[in-house]
């Protein structure tokens, strides 16, 4: 359930409220009586900093922020209060909120708001008691009178947008198949004024896109290779920026095949297609004068008669030739196709979002996200300003030329693997061969499904990726 959230016109009397503080003397501010201030007080000193009141006809929270710490610790704080102020509010069924800054900047509010709605979250969707299991929660407002509508928008488009991100991850593949999953962001298209196009499989075979239709080759079902652009007439850019998302939308592997619990989470598979999508929505929802294009190739991989083999030698779009000697290395053979297609744009910068090794997964976990770059270090130095901005941190691995070496093969120009070392490198070493533009990227396998709820991001997918490409598109237009 979406919640409405919207600006406060007059002080709460009656309702039930979230006061903003961060320190006790701010709770002076607040029209708490003498023995509800002692408690609150006696609660923080027990290190709660979300602090619960009945007053029997309503409810009231007091929520601490940090004093201290940087300007990025700050916010996600705040964020992570929001989530437990919401999880309080599920509890006592509560359907509407006021927020109320006590002493909290606009910043620091839209942060918690944004914290809230986003732990507010659920997939329901196959669930047949799904009307009892709902949250309570559907209106928030603001009392702030510096708080401009167009700000609480922004938090509600960009919350949808991960939101949305989050229930394409958590579809199955029984329903979310590579068309689906185009259809699905078509859909989308209505919505934001972004263009979609689609390339099914006879244009696919027209373009030599032969990565992505080798890993198809196991399939029953088609794959899709769709686009998503928006190019407003006032863009400050010439040149796109253009976001490259996996979409493999199941993996077993191929027949490299998975153990059977190493395929339980793979619909989690095309996390990066879903980010890039989402957030090239957001961007045109929110009209930002960027030129931005996503591009989402798509497939399911599986062992059937005819799928591709290792000792297999694949042409791909751009004429490379690649020794495939693992099938579950399939990620970088459909993004590689997409990444060469990417050079008709002649892009400003291309970012490339993926579930791609377990490699990057094991070495920083699910806490971040696995960054290289090529040809690009002011621009990566400004993403990873936006991932610390938005808490979803970039962990930047080397991109060594030495690393190639590794991919070299006897009867191709390239092996799809590297070898047992440096997995997360070798596979953007592979992935660097198909551009000549400055280039990024992202290996989200850490963080983009998750088994154990992380605050506000919840089990299953957590939409990864999308506030961080957005914010990164924001911050070039101030």
């Amino acid at each position: 359930m979406s919640i409405v959230l919207k600006k406060g016109l007059r002080k709460p009397t009656a309702a039930n409220v979230i006061y903003l503080i961060k320190s006790g003397t701010d709770l002076k501010g607040t029209p708490l009586t003498a023995d509800e201030i002692d408690f609150v007080r006696k609660q923080h000193r027990a290190k709660h900093q979300v602090v619960e009141l009945n007053r029997y006809k309503n409810m009231a929270y007091v929520v601490y922020g940090d004093l201290l710490g940087t300007r990025e610790t700050r916010l996600e704080t705040w964020r992570k209060n929001g989530n437990s102020t919401q999880h309080m509010i599920k509890k006592a069924q509560i359907e509407r909120v006021v927020v109320v800054p006590v002493v909290a900047n606009k910043e620091e509010v839209l942060a918690f708001t944004e914290g809230l709605m986003l732990g507010n979250y659920q997939f329901l969707k196959y669930k047949g008691d799904a009307n009892k299991l709902r949250n309570s929660l559907i209106q928030v407002d603001v009392y702030m009178p510096e708080m401009e509508d167009a700000d609480l928008d922004r938090v509600v488009l960009l919350v949808d947008a991960v939101c949305f991100a989050r229930d394409l991850v958590n579809e199955p593949d029984s329903y979310l198949t590579a068309v689906q999953l185009s259809e699905e962001i078509k859909m989308r298209g209505e919505m934001s004024h972004a263009k979609v196009e689609i390339f099914y499989k006879n244009k696919i075979e027209a373009l030599k896109m032969g990565g992505l239709l080798a890993v198809n080759r196991g399939s029953l079902n088609p794959p899709t290779f769709t686009i998503v652009e928006w190019r407003p007439e006032n863009a400050v850019n010439s040149k796109p920026y253009v976001f490259v998302g996996k979409g493999v939308v199941y993996d077993t592997g191929g027949l490299s095949l998975k153990p059977a619990n190493s395929m339980d989470t793979m619909k989690c598979d095309m996390a990066g297609g879903a980010a890039v999508a989402a957030a090239v929505h957001a961007i045109a929802q929110a009209r930002l004068p960027v030129y931005v294009i996503g591009l989402i190739p798509a497939t399911d991989n599986r062992p059937d008669g005819n799928a591709y083999t290792p000792g297999d030698v694949v042409m791909m779009h751009d004429g490379t030739t690649v020794e495939v000697l693992n099938t579950d290395a399939e990620g970088r053979m459909i993004l590689a196709d997409a990444l060469s297609y990417a050079k008709i744009y002649d892009p400003e910068l291309v970012i490339d979002m993926a579930t791609l090794t377990g490699s990057a997964a094991r070495a920083i976990g699910s806490v971040a996200m696995v960054g290289m770059k090529s040809k690009s270090d002011q621009e990566f130095d400004l993403l990873k300003k936006s991932g610390d901005l938005v808490h979803e941190r970039i962990v930047e691995f080397p991109l060594w030329d030495e690393y190639k070496e590794m991919l070299k093969s006897e009867v191709a120009d390239l092996k799809n693997i590297g070898g047992a070392d440096a997995g997360a490198i070798t596979a953007a070493k592979f992935l660097e061969h198909f551009t000549d533009y400055p280039y990024i990227h992202l290996d989200i396998a850490g963080p983009a499904f998750i088994a154990k709820r992380d605050s506000y991001r919840p089990i299953g997918g957590t939409g990864i990726g999308v506030r961080l490409l957005f914010d990164f598109i924001q911050s070039k237009v101030g």
